[in-house]
Formats: C-alpha cells, structure tokens, sequence
C-alpha cells in the first residue's frame, strides 16, 4: 500500500468497537492509559489523507487490530498518556509530574514522621487521640505513592490526596482546638510547599484557596471571638501561604527553564541531541520486550552554508526556525524530532518498518520544497532513511549509521531527494531466537 499524509502530515486511526460504534482519533488513540492500549474492537481501519484501506482478516491481531497499526497505537498510547489536555489541570506534562511527586515521597514521609513523633511528645497534654489523623494521612500517602503510577489519570489522584491531606492538617487543628492558636493554624500552611512543585496553574490557585477557605473556616469555627479581636491569627497564616505559594513557583519555574534549556534547542524549540540520546536508548530497551521496529530519519538542508553566506545568519536562523515549524508540522504526535546540529535533524518513528518510515522522509521533504519561507525564500532537503525490522532489537547506533549512509548517496545522488538504507548484520530478536532455536531442535530430534 502506498499511503499519503493528510494535509496536517498525522496519521489518523479509525476504531471500530464491538458496539458498532466509530472513534476517530488523530495522532493518538483517545482513553489509553500509560504503557498500552485499551482498545477493544473487531474491524479498524488506517486512513491516509484521501485514501483508505479496510484491514484484511489475516491482518486481525491483538483484538483486531493489525500488528503493524498496534505499533503505532502502542506509540501513541505512551505519548497521549504523557501529556493530555484536561478541564482543570490543562496541558497536563505526567512524566514530570510523575517524577516530581516520586522525588518528595521520600520527604512527605520524613515530614510526616516527625509530625507523628512530636503528638507522641505532646500526647500527654493534648491526648494519644490526636495520632490518629496523622496515621490517617500516612495511609493517604501510602495509597497514592503505590497507585498513582498505575493510574490513567495520575494528576488526579495525586491531586486528591494533596486535599486530603490539608483536610486531615485541618481538622487535626479544629479538633485541637487551634482556632485561637497562630502557631497551630500554621500548620494548614505545610501542604502548600509542595503543591507548585507539581501543579502549575488551574490546580495551584485551586488548591490555595481550598488552604485560605480550611484556615478561614477552623479559625471562625473554633474561636470566632478571638480572630476578631486579634485577626493576626488568620492574616499571619494566610500571609504565609501566599508567600510560600508565590516563593514555590518562582523556584519551580526556574528549575523548569533550566531543565528545558538541557534538551531544548533555544533556537528552533526541537528537542537536541542529548535528548536523543535519552529517548534512543528507551527505545532500544522497548524494543527488546516488544520487537516492534522503529525507523530513524536523518536530514539535512541543501546548500544552507550559501544561506549564510550570501544573505547573513539572521536569514539563516529565520529558515532554520521556519523549516524546524514545518517538520513538526508534518510528523504524527508520537514522532519526535530533534536539531542533530546546524542544519541536520533526527526524526524518530516509533513503530515504522523501512517503507512507512521511507515515505514519512518523503512528506518532510516534499513539505520543505514547496514551503516559502518568507521574503520567496525556498531551500530544500535531502533525506535518509532506515528502520530496524520488525521482530528485532532496535540499535540506534547501526540504524542510525544506514540512514545516515543514505542520506549521503542523497546529496551524491543530487540534493532534494530521499534515499532509504537497510541494516546488515541484524540480530534476531531474543523470543524470536529462542522459538527459532525450539523449532530446530525438535526438528533435529525428530529427523
């Protein structure tokens, strides 16, 4: 089949369930969660651009789904589950929201001890009783560290044990009769430190309302008569989770932009190359649970030192910003791009065997020849392309290196054209060598 790219360059899927029912998704399946896809169904097909091609029976694998479109749902799935738009968290990054949370585990329990050792301390006066919502939110903790990872939506459930954690804060100080202490309503304010580290936004400003309402309610309901006589006892709480909100998110965004700045090329926005590195690697390891193929492009502009040249830098940033736009304009969601240096790019396409990763090249190219890029400016690119086979180990190193040869015979063979390269030497995948091993061996015997 010879597919072409939608005007948009992103693969569209169509899923029909059981129910008869159809669901159209672009780029990545709707309601996967993290690490596979939920998808149930007895016919799909993959539409391209214009044209269609209903599934063959013989093609129907894994819930009817082909081998070759479950690869790319696969890639889709981990991607869409990474990052998906919500009501109220917005465009939720999970990797690092994830990570984030993983990295103040270790610190909301240590927080948590100590809070438990000083009611112990304390149980004289105020009564062993007040332990047990400390316990109480050591549970919540202990639940949301073990499920959040496993969950579809993690940004929820993290979310919802932040809150009843400050509920459990502030009915402890209700209960302790707190309302007419400063020191005590303080305390409300704990949570809060950790609340920027991993919610930016619509989540934040939620969640320290949800703090100034608790501090409100615990110091009017237990001792309205003292905070009006003295309403330090709420403004000096309340201040200090504004500060401590406003000096958490300076410091969050700051790590954040320095954290950009080490995978980030400031110059077209695509990922650089020590993030290849990164997702190469994962790549590598997936594949050899999976053996599903991944194909590499590498590309490069033709004659863009004349650029230079004859027109000066800042033109030459200008088409490198401009070209940069238009490749991610033609990959699909779950293909990553990034600024190998000066003018050559990397593509990765989870996923792609050498023909499907042959004819994305193809697209990027024709995408960039037929582009003016301000002022009548047109350049071109010269492509090569390679993918390891399915049901093999994906080396990054030796499909790099084929694709990087194609595109040389590219620029020899005269610039604005795509040339696609095999591996040689390619190793079995491990579960394919051992069946393969089996088989022989019983054929051994029986012969």
């Amino acid at each position: 089949m010879k597919a072409s790219s939608n005007p948009e360059g992103q693969e569209t899927l169509y899923l029909h369930d059981s129910d008869g029912s159809q669901t159209r998704e672009r780029g990545s399946p709707d309601g996967l969660p993290l690490g596979g896809a939920r998808v149930i169904g007895a016919r799909a097909r993959r539409i391209f651009g214009g044209g269609s091609r209903q599934l063959a029976d013989g093609e129907q694998l894994r819930h009817g789904i082909s081998e070759e479109t479950w690869g790319h749902i696969g890639a889709a799935a981990e991607a869409d589950s990474l990052r998906r738009s919500d009501w109220l968290f917005g465009e939720v990054d999970r990797k690092r929201l994830l990570d984030m949370d993983q990295r103040l585990v270790s610190v909301i329990r240590e927080t948590m001890a100590l809070i438990i050792v000083a009611l112990l301390v304390a149980s004289p006066w105020i009564g062993f009783w007040e332990l047990a919502p400390a316990f109480a939110a050591a549970v919540v903790i202990a639940v949301s560290t073990r499920y959040s990872r496993r969950a579809v939506h993690p940004e929820r459930m993290i979310f919802a044990a932040w809150l009843s954690l400050e509920v459990i804060i502030a009915a402890s100080v209700a209960l302790l009769g707190g309302g007419s202490s400063l020191a005590a309503l303080s305390w409300i304010a704990i949570p809060v430190v950790t609340l920027p580290a991993r919610f930016p936004g619509r989540p934040l400003k939620l969640g320290v309302l949800v703090s100034l309402g608790l501090l409100a309610a615990v110091a009017f309901g237990t001792s309205a008569h003292a905070v009006v006589n003295d309403p330090v006892l709420v403004g000096a709480p309340a201040l200090l989770i504004v500060a401590v909100t406003l000096l958490s998110t300076a410091l969050m965004r700051s790590e954040i932009e320095h954290r950009d700045r080490c995978v980030i090329d400031p110059l077209t926005g695509m990922l650089n190359r020590g993030a290849l590195e990164s997702r190469s690697a994962e790549l590598e390891q997936q594949s050899e649970i999976t053996g599903d193929p991944v194909g590499v492009i590498v590309a490069d502009l033709d004659h863009f030192k004349d650029i230079n040249d004859s027109k000066g830098h800042t033109t030459g940033d200008e088409v490198l910003s401009g070209v940069a736009g238009r490749i991610r304009g033609q990959l699909r969601a779950f293909d990553l791009v990034y600024r190998f240096g000066g003018e050559e790019f990397v593509v990765l396409v989870p996923g792609a065997e050498l023909r499907e990763t042959e004819r994305i090249a193809e697209s990027l190219r024709h995408a960039i020849a037929t582009t003016d890029l301000g002022n009548g400016q047109h350049v071109t690119l010269s492509c090569g392309a390679s993918a390891s086979e399915r049901g093999r180990p994906f080396k990054y190193k030796d499909v790099f290196a084929a694709a990087d040869a194609a595109l040389y015979e590219a620029k020899r063979g005269g610039r604005d054209r795509v040339y696609a390269g095999a591996v040689t030497g390619l190793q079995p995948h491990p579960l394919l060598a051992l069946e393969s091993s089996a088989a022989e061996q019983s054929a051994a015997a029986l012969s």
